[in-house]
């Protein structure tokens, strides 16, 4: 018998009142979604570049790729910026170059992954055409002469971009030297929402396919607010500049359209390269990026990512190795670009890397799951606007800066690849939340306004990912659709919006033992971008069985509360909540404008809890307060997932091909740490045991251990 979403909740005691309807809607989660390739094993680890014969004379070519061979690279990445190589005149289409490339590549045993060129589209297609041009919300037109300045709203953009698209996948699919595909390269990486005149005719075809009738969409936005009420949909402005303010939920949505309509973008290419080719598709995505990551993932066979970190951002690798390790189950996911030593570009550059950094670099991405890492650039560009970045050989065609390390990395790879193949990640117990939803809602409206708090929501999730990598726990970072399986605790921070269909699997999720944690700010806003009516935290405050008094901004209120026996300022906007029977007080605010009233609730619901942290600790006490929150719940949830390891040194347990348990242990600060581990542990790598039950690991410096008796 099916069970409905209502039927759910009052399997768990909860009731749904009138404002608690339950409403359909489209998850976007890559792990629903078919994959096309089940049980997928690495067969090798992946170095590689990204190439650019179209920049270079074609006598460099043997050249290039005798030096890659040398240095231990087996995979080159090209094609992404060529559009005006391969399509020099519109229908004039030669694809020639690379393909005699590709043949060389294939001779030498690298192997190739090509990618669509339709970030950066040749003059002709956009010269004296403005309308097919981004335009930004100033009404700024984005001009010729960098990359992703085309409206990918506009059908003749489209329409090119599939042409040559097409083209490539006819005569370059089947070539043995590909192993796959990268769409367009860091989409909407340089620009933000698109208000051209093609972008509003699609803006309101989505509403219209959101929301049917214009009435409907003035009574979910409350457009009566300022006479904003409209008459058709054709009304419906995009948010450009007003003297104040638009709606809130008019800024949310046109958000969520942009983005969608970038991953729907994404979709048609990779459907386009499946006509053509069975070679697996992805995307060189980052955080930080204007698109709807998940649904993103739709156009997807694995996932990759682009990371740029210093010495000082190595968490920041790590964050996204959880993130995208979880992004598409099953299969490993790609580093497709970082520095081999310093980034740069005309406006600004990093310090260097110190020696061995890089090493470490790519063993994290490895151990963590990732299947290639891979460098921009091969030889260092001798124009353009990235002058000033690293490359593995100078423009002059000598070893640069960041070869010897390069060097490094090959000899780590290959002591690390027999642990690797045939083997995978054991799954994490403990997951934090990512919400595209959350994301555009957050950026519409700010969450702490104080120093030092995270000012993007991507920051907040990092930080929440940090406060348990810190406590030396296994953990993903998994996106609002994901499966919940194999965990036993779920962090969700900062996601305004709880839907009734993430309500009805976390349910499920808790039924079976699992703990929620939901954090700050998360309930707080409707679906459409509004204020709840028919409770504080709309589906939460029934479901974790409170009250919500009051919601509150604390920040410079002095205020502070008290649970686990410590007492933290605490600030953002706060949550009064008041329990109900059945429902504990974890931490009560002590002080200040929300003065006895919970904080931190716990309610238990079959096998498992949900817990409301109502505010954000904050101040000195701050870290050792979230941690004791963290570690009490993983303890009581039966988390065994965790390991006794000093700040900056992380540890990746794996099964190797013969299912026993490694750990992949990897000093990441460049300060030495220290890992407990049972008596008895061997090392791996030299097949020794290891006499200590504390095992030290140098300054950048790795170790595989297979721990006894696990």
């Amino acid at each position: 018998m099916k069970v409905s979403r209502r039927d759910m909740f009052k399997i768990a005691g909860i009731g749904l009142g009138a404002g608690m309807a339950v409403k359909s809607g489209i998850a976007f989660s890559a792990s629903s979604t078919p994959q096309r390739i089940a049980n997928y094993k690495i067969k090798k680890l992946y170095h590689g570049v990204a190439y650019y014969p179209e920049l270079w004379p074609l006598e460099d070519i043997d050249r290039d790729i005798a030096e890659m061979k040398k240095l231990g690279i087996n995979v080159a990445r090209m094609a992404e910026f060529a559009w005006s190589t391969m399509e020099p005149e519109e229908g004039y289409i030669n694809l020639s170059l690379f393909k005699m490339v590709m043949d060389k590549m294939y001779a030498a045993g690298i192997d190739v992954v090509l990618c669509t060129p339709t970030a950066t589209p040749p003059i002709w297609l956009t010269h004296g055409h403005p309308e097919r041009l981004h335009k930004n919300e100033n009404g700024e037109i984005m001009h010729h002469g960098a990359r992703q300045h085309a409206s990918y709203e506009h059908p003749a953009i489209k329409k090119a971009c599939f042409n040559i698209i097409r083209a490539m996948a006819k005569e370059l699919g089947k070539h043995p030297a590909l192993i796959g595909w990268q769409i367009d390269n860091e989409m909407k990486a340089h620009v933000a929402e698109d208000f051209s005149d093609a972008a509003i005719v699609n803006w309101h075809k989505w509403l219209k396919a959101k929301f049917g009738t214009i009435e409907k969409l003035n009574e979910a936005w409350g457009t009566h607010i300022w006479s904003q009420h409209y008459q058709r949909f054709e009304q419906v402005p995009a948010p450009v500049k007003t003297p104040f303010l638009h709606n809130a939920s008019l800024i949310t949505a046109y958000k969520m359209f942009c983005r969608e309509s970038v991953a729907d973008f994404m979709k048609e290419q990779s459907d386009i390269l499946h006509e053509y080719s069975d070679l697996p598709v992805t995307h060189n995505d980052n955080p930080a990026f204007n698109i709807h990551h998940e649904r993103s993932m739709r156009a997807q066979d694995f996932a990759s990512y682009d990371a740029y970190p210093n010495d000082k951002q190595w968490p920041a690798l790590v964050y996204r190795s959880d993130m995208y390790r979880s992004a598409i189950p099953g299969r490993p996911f790609w580093l497709m670009e970082t520095s081999v030593s310093h980034n740069g570009w005309l406006g600004n550059h990093q310090p260097p890397h110190p020696p061995e950094f890089l090493k470490v670099e790519a063993l994290s991405v490895y151990a963590l799951g990732g299947e290639a890492f891979c460098y921009w650039l091969w030889r260092q560009q001798r124009s353009g606007a990235e002058l000033p970045h690293s490359a593995v050989m100078s423009a002059w065609f000598k070893p640069s800066i960041g070869y010897t390390e390069v060097e490094k990395v090959s000899k780590a790879r290959q002591q690390l690849e027999p642990f690797v193949l045939g083997g995978k990640m054991v799954g994490a117990q403990v997951a934090i939340t990512y919400s595209d939803h959350a994301r555009a809602m957050i950026e519409t409206e700010a969450l702490d306004k104080r120093e030092n708090f995270p000012n993007r929501y991507r920051g907040v999730i990092e930080m929440w990912q940090k406060h348990v990598m810190d406590l030396g726990i296994h953990r993903d970072v998994r996106f609002e659709n994901a499966e919940l399986s194999g965990l036993k605790v779920l962090i969700t921070p900062a996601m305004p919006y709880v839907s009734e269909i993430f309500m009805a699997r976390v349910l499920k999720f808790v039924k079976e033992g699992g703990t929620w944690i939901a954090g700050p700010v998360t309930g707080t806003r409707g679906k459409e971008h509004t204020v709840p009516t028919t409770a504080g935290l709309g589906l939460l405050d029934e479901f974790s069985g409170v009250e919500t008094k009051f919601v509150v901004p604390l920040t410079k209120t002095g205020s502070k509360g008290r649970g686990f026996n410590i007492e933290t300022e605490l600030s953002g906007w706060c949550a009064a909540m008041q329990p109900k029977a059945g429902t504990k007080t974890i931490a009560t605010i002590e002080s200040g404008v929300a003065a006895g009233h919970a904080f931190i609730t716990e309610r238990s619901i079959g096998k498992g809890r949900v817990v409301v942290l109502g505010a954000q600790p904050h101040g000195e006490s701050a870290q050792r307060f979230i941690n004791t929150l963290i570690t009490y719940y993983a303890d009581l949830s039966g988390v065994t997932e965790k390991y006794n390891v000093s700040s900056g040194t992380i540890v990746a347990p794996r099964l190797d091909h013969n299912g026993h348990k490694l750990w992949v242990v990897i000093n990441m600060d460049g300060q030495g740490g220290r890992l407990q581990i049972p008596a008895g542990s061997k090392d791996a790598i030299s097949g020794k045991k290891i006499t200590n039950t504390e095992l030290h690991i140098a300054a950048y410096d790795w170790r595989v251990v297979y721990p006894a008796n696990l």
